[in-house]
């Protein structure tokens, strides 16, 4: 054939010898003159393959078929019915399964569209390109071999369609190659078609095609575009096991993408699968169970696979919740099997960020589980309990049943196995949430946990870098912590990560340095390190949060340093981009900022270099605030920016003494100090004094002058000392 120049199209061939399958020379050559050239280049390419393959045909058996169905135009097995007379298929339903396909496809998109706008994803996945092979690529003999497999099943009875269904899964089904060849020439539309029959083993055959080849993500959104989605899980009503395993399995794969969790919760597929996990016997030991109970074991593990997928949608989760599913993976939790721990801990973990699931998780003892399973063997199943544990450490209480269940020492202990990166990041995770509590702290500090926190602060991912100086963070609170983090040389590599860009990070590091600035000696090596002009510069970091942290750590930086004054001002530009800082509309990067401005003014020509910047007037646009860290810290730059000139007289000017007064009814004792000291700085000056009289700052002050804090009795009682001087001078002045 390749000396003739015969061009030859497979998907209208016709077989009617299976000795002598090449077609005749007129229909070739009509065929030739029809297509266009650059299909004729593809063909003349491929003839080379079809006569290799001639010898491998001639060996196959021959089903006596005759394929009617068009690759662009894809009906069912159902649809195609065998002529017993004369051997020949044809086909009797075509219109009606493009019928009903069309109306899967429109009833997904509409019911797509109605959720859209009342469904709260948790995430949004981004679904991949579609692509597919160009007709004239270079594609391995799979390739085309699968697409004759595919015109099997679509023109096949029922034995030649199993036959078709286990030839294909001879093939590796996880090359990309062999997954877009059963896409391209309309296998999915078939295989999915499948589904619908009354052939148990025509649906097991498929459900096993489908769940290796929906590892793939365009095949998982062929599918779901396809409406194979309901069809499954229709399935998983089936009185047959292995149809319910394979339907949840496959579930689970194509259900990674908001669009396909979407659809299973709107079909009823949570519920249903909530329902699979009643099925396990969790109080048989694995060796003890019988084929049957095991059948039930694997139904249980699939549905928990498939909620674990779907469980990373918000919706999905109460779903779940509404369906009874956290008492039975609660009580799924408990079982031996390993291989059904590690889905079923998947899908707590998913859960665990809703407030309802963790305090569900802290009442039902589900802690005690999750610090078993911590020194089980499976590293997986390692990596999700921790990751729960991280999810749910936020709360106080759950912080101290992981210590009371003994879960901090094989937490440390996980530290030192650094070969599995997620493994590390679930753990340092959990390490950190944990270690807002201090006697969590004292614990880690007894199992060197702290030690080797130091010793992964380089050469590790971002994300295992972030919990790390993250638990850091909190261990540094403490004098012991941070002697231990310098003698172990942590500053240098903490102060290296300071050039990054991964917001996260940068918010844990500064929070690090800035506690470690309070030792002399952590701060002296900070300085040599150029480490206060890195946190500087991140003040002119585009996130809110960074440069808040940045401004926090500044301020013992500032304070702990030698020579305090001359360092801020050797930072070019530093004093007018910190004072512009107060330009800023987020309330704790106001309140950072003016607690460095506090530190700044402690040095007289930086006070007057920021006042020449116009710190006043934009001090006093703050002061009509009802927040109370902000008002602590403003009230603190307040006094100590009314050091210098006529500071005192422009704030009043710039009506910044009367909100003031109105921050001394506030319930925080940080704001009454700060304030009563920022008022009394402000009573030097006798128009000052008049307008706190007129607000009301005497029956405030007299009430302070009995408070225990001896800083805020001193700070009351000398403002009002001055108001009544100046009272008594303007009774004398009238007098007289």
């Amino acid at each position: 054939m390749s000396k003739q120049g015969i061009s030859f199209n497979e998907e209208q061939q016709k077989e009617k010898d299976p000795l002598s399958e090449a077609p005749k020379k007129d229909e070739a050559a009509a065929f030739h003159k029809d297509i266009s050239g650059s299909d004729k280049r593809s063909l003349e390419k491929n003839q080379i393959n079809f006569g290799r393959n001639q010898m491998t045909k001639r060996l196959e058996p021959s089903l006596n078929w005759k394929t009617t169905v068009n690759y662009k135009h894809k009906g069912s097995v159902k649809e195609i019915q065998e002529d017993k007379h004369t051997g020949k298929l044809e086909k009797t339903r075509l219109s009606v399964s493009l019928g009903r396909a069309q109306l899967r496809r429109k009833s997904a998109e509409k019911i797509e569209e109605i959720i859209s706008d009342s469904s709260s994803e948790s995430e949004e996945d981004e679904e991949p390109p579609d692509h597919r092979q160009e007709a004239n690529a270079d594609l391995p003999s799979e390739y085309w071999q699968i697409q004759k497999l595919v015109k099997y099943l679509k023109g096949g009875n029922q034995t030649a369609t199993v036959i078709a269904l286990c030839s294909m899964r001879d093939f590796n089904l996880a090359q990309e190659t062999c997954q877009l060849a059963i896409r391209d020439v309309g296998g999915l539309e078939v295989l999915i078609n499948l589904l619908e029959t009354d052939e148990v083993k025509c649906k097991i055959g498929s459900l096993k095609i489908l769940k290796e080849i929906s590892h793939n993500p365009q095949i998982r959104r062929n599918i779901v575009d396809l409406g194979g989605l309901p069809i499954m899980v229709n399935i998983l009503d089936s009185p047959h096991k292995s149809l319910k395993c394979l339907a949840a399995e496959t579930i689970a794969n194509v259900a990674k993408f908001t669009r396909a969790r979407r659809v299973v919760r709107q079909y009823g597929g949570i519920t249903k699968l909530v329902a699979l996990l009643d099925c396990a016997h969790d109080s048989t030991e694995p060796a003890q169970l019988s084929l049957y109970e095991a059948r039930d074991v694997e139904v249980a593990r699939c549905g928990a696979l498939a909620l674990w997928s779907c469980s990373k949608s918000h919706a999905n989760k109460e779903a779940m919740r509404k369906a009874g599913g956290f008492p039975l993976l609660a009580q799924l939790l408990k079982t031996p099997h390993e291989n059904m721990l590690i889905p079923v801990v998947g899908t707590l973990q998913e859960c665990a960020s809703e407030e309802n699931y963790r305090a569900a998780i802290k009442a039902g003892r589900i802690i005690e589980s999750l610090v078993k399973n911590l020194s089980s063997q499976n590293e997986q199943l390692q990596e999700h309990c921790a990751m729960a544990i991280y999810q749910c450490a936020e709360d106080e209480e759950t912080r101290d049943l992981v210590r009371l269940h003994g879960g901090l020492k094989p937490l440390a202990s996980l530290l030192n196995k650094t070969d599995n990166k997620e493994r590390l990041a679930a753990v340092t995770g959990a390490i950190w949430k944990c270690s807002i509590s201090k006697e969590n702290v004292t614990k880690f500090r007894e199992y060197k946990a702290i030690e080797t926190l130091v010793g992964l602060l380089t050469d590790q991912p971002e994300e295992v870098l972030v919990n790390v100086v993250g638990a850091l963070g909190e261990c540094c609170q403490e004098l012991e912590n941070r002697v231990i983090i310098r003698k172990c040389g942590g500053i240098q590599p903490l102060v290296n990560l300071l050039v990054g860009i991964n917001q996260a990070l940068l918010v844990n590091v500064t929070k690090v340095v800035g506690a470690c600035a309070v030792e002399p000696e952590s701060m002296m090596i900070i300085d040599r390190l150029d480490g206060v002009r890195l946190l500087w510069s991140l003040l002119k970091n585009p996130h809110p949060d960074v440069k808040a942290s940045a401004a926090w750590a500044l301020c013992p930086c500032i304070e702990n340093a030698k020579d305090a004054g001359e360092m801020v001002r050797s930072f070019v530009g530093g004093l007018e981009l910190i004072v512009n800082l107060l330009k800023s509309d987020n309330k704790e990067v106001l309140a950072s900022v003016c607690a460095a401005i506090t530190n700044i003014a402690k040095d007289r020509e930086n006070l007057a270099v920021i006042t020449d910047h116009g710190v006043v007037p934009l001090l006093s646009k703050l002061a009509n605030t009802n927040n109370n860290k902000l008002r602590h810290h403003l009230a603190e730059a307040i006094s100590r920016c009314c050091m210098w000139g006529r500071n005192r007289v422009a704030f009043g000017e710039h009506k910044a003494v009367a909100p003031l007064v109105r921050y001394l009814k506030s319930s925080d004792t940080n704001v009454h100090r700060a304030t009563a000291q920022a008022l009394y700085q402000l009573s030097e000056d006798a128009d000052n004094c008049i307008t706190m009289h007129e607000n009301g700052a005497v029956k405030l002050l007299l009430d302070m002058v009995g408070s225990p804090d001896q800083d805020l009795q001193e700070a009351a009682a000398g403002c009002i000392s001055n108001i009544r001087r100046l009272a008594l001078a303007t009774e004398k002045a009238r007098y007289t």
